[in-house]
């Protein structure tokens, strides 16, 4: 960024908006549906005005820090990749003082608004503050980054049950994992889509680990991930509804499959916009349980 150009509050809050991808608010509700599992799951439905509001406010900032201080980490790779060639720090447009003020007071705004919860609540943000954080650099080091993107992404789940019933029983952690799973079998199509590109820079994702198996690895996680929330519900005792829900979702996923067995750059990238219907199949089928209980 140009130091001597005048300061443009428009073209600021541009650039601010792309960093946290208001744009694309895809990265957002794959967040939410785990989110609003627990929620309605851990209240035995509708968990009220003001959960409601601090949860998904929450998640929203929480993902727009996460998306900073990702481009953070990335700034040095972004312009190689062609996806991403097109972000503010590969345009040189933001300084890395800009993006970390930005990131820390997105996540200071929502870290406020949980303050009202239980003390179990504020502890358990303490942990998903930082795998949101530190999540852009496992990519550096850690083979399978997606899986801790799943437990950075479904961390919302414990944090609900807390925020509800002052506990987090078995059966949230399971649809923790649950959610981890199907976080990885999204976000390995996505990390199909930069292969050529992250082979080249070196950065460590599932598609490039999983190799020739990467296919393979979708389609069974995918199963895991279903398989798992058939076993919280049956926990649980939902209505059919939500199974009804859960054979739409796999249907879903059925359907993906060509798709991501093409391994083509495209149509694996609206595999991984097409997880949103089915983490909404889930969370209709899990609604509609409780509201015809």
């Amino acid at each position: 960024m140009n130091a001597t150009a005048p300061f443009d509050p428009k073209e600021r809050f541009a650039v601010y908006t792309q960093l946290m991808r208001i744009d694309k608010p895809i990265g957002t509700l794959l967040l939410l549906w785990p989110t609003w599992w627990g929620l309605w799951m851990a209240a035995g439905g509708w968990p009220g005005w003001p959960l409601f509001f601090i949860f998904t406010a929450g998640t929203f900032l929480m993902r727009s820090a996460g998306c900073v201080v990702n481009d953070y980490a990335d700034r040095g790779f972004d312009g190689a990749v062609e996806r991403t060639k097109h972000r503010p720090f590969a345009r040189g447009v933001v300084t890395k003082k800009e993006a970390l003020l930005l990131a820390g007071v997105l996540t200071l705004v929502s870290l406020l608004l949980i303050l009202p919860l239980n003390a179990l609540t504020l502890y358990l943000s303490l942990p998903a503050a930082f795998l949101a954080g530190s999540y852009p650099f496992t990519k550096r080091f850690f083979p399978i980054p997606q899986a801790y993107l799943g437990i950075a992404f479904a961390f919302g789940i414990p944090m609900a049950f807390a925020a509800v019933q002052n506990t987090v029983p078995g059966v949230a952690w399971l649809m923790l994992a649950a959610s981890a799973f199907w976080t990885v079998a999204y976000d390995t199509c996505y990390a199909m889509v930069d292969k050529p590109d992250d082979l080249k820079i070196g950065i460590k994702t599932s598609a490039i680990t999983f190799g020739d198996y990467d296919v393979t690895a979708v389609m069974a996680c995918q199963a895991v991930f279903l398989a798992l929330m058939g076993v919280v519900g049956r926990i649980v005792g939902l209505a059919w509804p939500f199974y009804v829900g859960l054979v739409v979702a796999a249907a879903i996923v059925l359907s993906q499959y060509p798709a991501v067995a093409s391994r083509d750059r495209a149509r694996c990238f609206k595999v991984f916009l097409d997880n949103n219907r089915a983490g909404f199949a889930i969370f209709a089928g899990l609604a509609l349980s409780y509201l015809l209980a």
